[in-house]
């Protein structure tokens, strides 16, 4: 492993710039910002107003970065030892702890302030719980307990919750459906994560349910059950009125298609075979693309039907 020191007198700029980049976890942080549109979006009762949007994105950009990043750097022993992890820029030694964590803390401090100043208090709240939640909460909580999970997926739902109250000012109980369908659809989605890199997992000591239940029976029981939690709460932006004909029917559609998915992945999972792994692959893509499609149809639904 390089020793920062060294890495700084002969690394590029760019290199370094990329490092930092990375702290910032971009493909999740782009779904939570595309969520926090689609909460944005939703939530505008008239219009969309680009003035208050973009600082929204950007001050939520800013604050889930801070977060990634400072989730690494809690994280980085842990991440040395998993195989999906270590070419992290902590473990492999291009940035030190203690730059992360600077880093980690201004990004997050600068999105709050920017929430703060151009959008609103209740915006910025709801983005503050979201990174303390991640960060004090979910973060030491996978080394505890297999709960983890449902108090990761917290966090993961509250950017549409952010976009909403930086559109209306309030929360209204279609914000908090849209919070849910986001929370539940989180659980299959990193149950089936959980489930791929077990042993990865099992090494840096994080006790995800598919460690400290080695049968998988629990995890494939519970993708079921959310799964259909997940088919059964989408369909309620419907019922609120946000959201019409052709919502229903992609809601529909794409989560049986979503529950007929973890279905397949239940039997090998219960029965610890060698297969497992393919079914909570084609879970995984399954609820990466379940996502955007539903929420890109919600959102179409409501500004031009």
């Amino acid at each position: 492993m390089l020793r920062t020191s060294n890495f700084e007198l002969r690394t590029p700029w760019r290199a370094r710039v990329g490092a930092f980049w990375e702290l910032t976890k971009p493909r999740v942080t782009m779904m939570a910002l595309l969520t926090t549109a689609v909460g944005f979006l939703m939530g505008s009762t008239i219009y969309t107003d680009p003035a208050t949007l973009i600082p929204t994105l950007i001050g939520a950009w800013l604050v889930g970065s801070g977060a990634n990043a400072l989730n690494q750097w809690a994280e980085h022993d842990a991440d040395a030892l998993m195989e999906r992890t270590k070419i992290r820029p902590l473990p492999t030694g291009r940035l030190q702890p203690w730059q992360a964590c600077t880093f980690g803390v201004t990004m997050a401090i600068t999105g709050l302030a920017c929430l703060w100043l151009f959008v609103n208090a209740l915006a910025t709240w709801c983005a503050l719980t979201t990174l303390v939640i991640y960060v004090n909460v979910y973060t030491p909580m996978k080394r505890l307990s297999p709960l983890c999970t449902l108090i990761g997926a917290v966090p993961g739902a509250l950017p549409p919750i952010i976009g909403w109250a930086a559109a209306s000012g309030s929360l209204s109980l279609e914000a908090w459906v849209l919070c849910a369908i986001l929370f539940l659809w989180q659980l299959p989605h990193f149950l089936a994560i959980a489930w791929v890199h077990r042993d990865d997992y099992r090494r840096a000591g994080f006790r995800m349910l598919s460690v400290v239940d080695p049968t998988g029976q629990s995890t494939a029981r519970q993708m079921v059950v959310y799964g259909l939690a997940l088919l059964v709460t989408s369909l309620f932006p419907a019922v609120l009125g946000a959201a019409g004909l052709l919502y229903v029917l992609a809601a529909l559609s794409l989560g049986s298609w979503l529950l007929w998915t973890a279905w397949q992945a239940v039997s090998p999972l219960t029965h610890a075979v060698k297969g497992s792994d393919r079914g909570a692959q084609r879970l995984f893509l399954a609820s990466v693309g379940y996502l955007p499609l539903v929420l890109g149809i919600m959102v179409v639904d409501k500004t031009f039907l």
